[in-house]
């Protein structure tokens, strides 16, 4: 049971890194099969509604409170930026490039919410602190150099040498040079598509960060979500793409609707689901920490199944963004731990001192501290009463 207990966590997040490394396989091999990206978003996310909403009803029914109009429009919002465009951009990138490159760029994810959240004060860098401070900063460097080098070098392919298109390459270089740099430019322009979708995603959390305390029900905001990415995928759809007919809304075949699904019930549901079990029991650190998993199982599954050529630009930036990203994430467990020490200490403080009197004014003298401003008021109110007592005790001789 002990062994379990501490193997759980790991291994119920490397599940879930595998899981949604498969459903970037199935979405990568349905793109190529011709259907296209909004409408898989529109599909996926209308199961995930269906599959959330009894989900949320049963286990949240007792303790959910009313739903306002001001919520329902940051969800609206974070649906829009979160689902729809982060969702849309991703498979774009994904249809231009491949499911291991697309997935390097998820590890930009908690590196870009990092740099968003400092504006916004949610996320601070400790200059005195000058190692977790530098390893901060040099983190989110590092992890920007990589997704620069991402973009801008592909490099060799390592693998697959002998394939059919190689072979056709040797016999029909003139033709095939055309068709390769063809491919380098749609390369270029899903890597685009793909940072865009990583710095909308990133700017998602900030956002559910907000809407998490003034609605704090994960199973019904995560199907208002759902239903709300839903309808703005298909209108956005419907405007975009106006030579779609209904025949083309149709699922074809077992391969479209299996991925469909399981991106839908196991992408969108228990996936998320499980990050937000981690994240309560574990903190969100430790889930994001497992985030370049999904990018080695893509890897394993992108070769093995689909035949894909693995490039020595991927992995030089994947190992460069890993490396930055994991600098970054050491630094924030090393801040977090220091606040806990000083916030143990300040409580120890404040005990010794007594509590803080209600109606007292914070700062009345100039000082920064809670523990400077009790001892000052104790002294205070020390001298007062002994004045008090002086004077009972002067009337009482009279």
């Amino acid at each position: 049971m002990d062994c379990w207990g501490k193997w759980k966590f790991i291994i119920v997040m490397l599940v879930i890194n595998l899981a949604l490394a498969i459903v970037n396989i199935l979405l990568k091999k349905t793109l190529d099969g011709g259907l296209g990206g909004l409408i898989i978003v529109t599909y996926r996310q209308s199961i995930s509604a269906v599959f959330l909403t009894p989900i949320a009803f049963f286990l949240e029914r007792k303790s959910r409170t009313e739903l306002t109009s001001r919520i329902l429009c940051h969800l609206f919002i974070s649906a829009l930026i979160g689902i729809t465009f982060t969702h849309y951009l991703f498979l774009l990138g994904l249809q231009y490039t491949s499911a291991t490159y697309s997935c390097a760029f998820i590890n930009m994810v908690p590196v870009n919410t990092f740099l968003l959240a400092l504006p916004f004060g949610l996320e601070k860098v400790n200059i005195k602190n000058k190692g977790i401070g530098i390893a901060k900063v040099l983190g989110a460097l590092i992890c920007i150099g990589g997704a620069v080098s991402l973009i801008l070098y592909k490099g060799m392919p390592l693998t697959n040498q002998h394939s059919e298109s190689t072979l056709q390459m040797q016999n029909h270089a003139n033709t095939m040079a055309f068709s390769s740099a063809k491919k380098n430019d749609r390369w270029a322009v899903g890597s685009v598509f793909l940072a865009s979708g990583c710095l909308l995603w990133s700017s998602w959390f900030l956002i559910q960060e907000k809407i998490g305390k003034s609605y704090p029900f994960q199973y019904s905001s995560t199907a208002i979500l759902s239903f709300f990415g839903a309808i703005q995928s298909a209108i956005l759809c419907f405007i975009t793409q106006r030579h779609i007919v209904m025949s083309m809304w149709i699922l074809k075949g077992k391969l479209e609707i299996l991925s469909v699904v399981y991106a839908g019930v196991i992408g969108s549901g228990l996936c998320y689901v499980g990050m937000s079990w981690c994240v309560k029991q574990k903190g969100a650190l430790f889930t994001a920490a497992f985030t370049p998993a999904t990018q080695i199982f893509a890897v394993m599954l992108d070769f093995s199944f689909l035949h894909e050529q693995i490039y020595l630009g991927s992995v030089v930036g994947s190992v460069i963004v890993i490396t930055g990203m994991y600098i970054l994430l050491w630094g924030k467990s090393k801040d977090q731990k220091e606040m806990v020490i000083k916030q143990t200490q300040a409580a120890d403080q404040d005990q010794e001192c007594g509590p803080m009197p209600q109606g007292m004014p914070l700062d009345p003298l100039g000082f920064t501290s809670y523990v400077d401003l009790r001892i000052i008021y104790q002294l205070v109110d020390w001298a007062l009463q002994e004045c008090i007592n002086a004077e009972v005790a002067a009337q009482d001789r009279i």
